[in-house]
């Protein structure tokens, strides 16, 4: 286990210490601090983290629970791989998603968010002549976040902030895989432009179509790489 991104915790925080543990750790899995495969020894672990054993054994069994580590008998506790289905499973429910949303902050999005949203397309552009993987991904995020808080669906946003730490992580391991970045910024161009004009329908496409071209991709990365899909 190499863990060199990670450092003794902050305990600033007045959270139980098994649950500073998980997020520090989930935060170290969602930013490719600790890779997919890595394995996870409990007493390195907390040696590296500066706390006991059982707040790393608890954030473990949670980190379980939701899919970010496996445990493997008679190996112990490694980052759970994200395989080619893994990826095209998000893709669908995130086209379907996406193109609700988008629909939605046709007619409901503020000048504002507009604004911000044409600023965030030409951050997005400098990022890729940067090659900043980390702005784009950052960037990426703030724009697709702005069209689900614009749709005032509660409902929605309750589901979308449920699945944002997979959709996160496969943003991080897109980006570090795939260079259609132009593809991206031109998917965003034309959302924006469809919400300007406040054309749902329109919307709704190219959103839609935003997420099928990621989708391509991702099945031509699986199958040059003859990637392990997942059952």
């Amino acid at each position: 286990m190499q863990t060199k991104g990670l450092g003794k915790l902050s305990l600033k925080d007045y959270k139980p210490l098994g649950d500073v543990v998980f997020e520090y750790l989930r935060d170290a899995i969602l930013t490719g601090k600790l890779k997919p495969g890595e394995r996870l020894m409990e007493i390195q672990l907390a040696e590296k983290l500066g706390v006991s054993r059982t707040p790393v054994r608890e954030a473990m069994k949670k980190l379980e629970q939701e899919n970010f580590i496996e445990m493997v008998p008679r190996k112990g506790a490694y980052v759970k791989d994200i395989h080619a289905k893994d990826m095209l499973d998000v893709l669908e429910i995130r086209a379907l998603l996406e193109g609700f949303a988008a629909f939605q902050a046709a007619s409901a999005m503020s000048d504002k968010d507009i604004r911000d949203m044409e600023k965030l397309t030409e951050k997005f552009e400098k990022a890729i002549l940067l090659e900043d993987k980390e702005g784009m991904i950052e960037t990426d995020n703030k724009f697709h976040d702005i069209i689900y808080k614009s749709t005032k669906n509660d409902k929605l946003k309750e589901i979308i902030k449920g699945l944002q730490d997979q959709f996160h992580r496969f943003r991080i391991i897109y980006f570090s895989e795939f260079d259609d970045y132009g593809n991206i910024s031109e998917g965003h161009k034309e959302i924006l432009e469809a919400i300007k004009l406040k054309d749902g329908e329109k919307a709704r496409e190219v959103a839609e179509k935003h997420i099928n071209i990621v989708e391509r991709s991702v099945l031509e990365w699986s199958s040059e790489k003859h990637v392990r899909k997942g059952k």
